[in-house]
């Protein structure tokens, strides 16, 4: 377990915070987790992914801690977003879920660490520490369990979902789940609604899908939405 005494940096006094929770109570036990260390602060709130990455390119952050499951842009996307913004900005996932999928999603995205909210209150403050330190932060026990389940898949050729989908598909699968149109779609991302069209096809040909119903179940067993 990181040190949780000692400031994580030498040379600034006090680790900038960006905090990304769709619930205001959660942003709230939170960031008083937070404020009531000297060397840790919350500068700026966000309601969803989206925001988060709006919001860094407004203030001065260096860390981000980013539930995964949001409206909009997910903890996931935002963390890629954020990582090819600003590659300095460390990145923390806080989640409900116990699942090494999620984490494995997480590290690819670019978070150094993954933190459950059932122990925040225990976890958090020595997990920014550990990322300002450039270190990698787990929640106890939970090392030999992903490791040995992730081997296990990839010994059997099993891809993760990460794999089959890319990052655009990926943000469709998100809109079509939420329940947008395909015109709705086009106008949120800047694209054509037969370039939309495409990709639900791609979607339920390389997922075996049938139609929306189906995609939707997916993308909440994926932690794309929350049921």
């Amino acid at each position: 377990m990181p040190d949780t005494t000692t400031p994580a940096r030498t040379g600034t006094s006090t680790i900038r915070i960006l905090l990304a929770d769709d619930h205001a109570l959660v942003r709230r036990g939170v960031r008083l987790i937070l404020d009531q260390e000297p060397d840790l602060t919350v500068v700026a709130e966000a309601g969803d992914g989206a925001e988060a990455v709006e919001l860094a390119r407004t203030h001065d952050v260096d860390l981000a801690v980013l539930d995964i499951a949001m409206p909009r842009m997910t903890g996931l996307q935002a963390a890629r977003e954020l990582a090819s913004l600003k590659p300095g900005l460390r990145i923390l996932m806080l989640t409900m879920h116990d699942n090494e999928q999620y984490f494995f999603q997480a590290l690819k995205a670019g978070a150094s660490g993954y933190v459950l909210k059932s122990v925040a209150d225990r976890d958090l403050v020595a997990a920014c520490r550990a990322a300002m330190r450039d270190e990698p932060f787990l929640y106890p026990g939970a090392v030999t369990a992903l490791i040995r389940n992730y081997l296990d898949r990839a010994r059997h050729g099993e891809e993760t979902p990460d794999q089959i989908l890319t990052p655009r598909e990926e943000e469709v699968l998100k809109l079509v789940a939420e329940g947008h149109s395909s015109k709705e779609i086009a106008e949120l991302l800047f694209i054509s609604v037969k370039t939309v069209q495409r990709h639900r096809a791609n979607l339920l040909q390389k997922l075996g899908l049938r139609d929306r119903l189906e995609l939707t179940r997916y993308a909440i067993r994926v932690g794309l939405i929350e049921p």
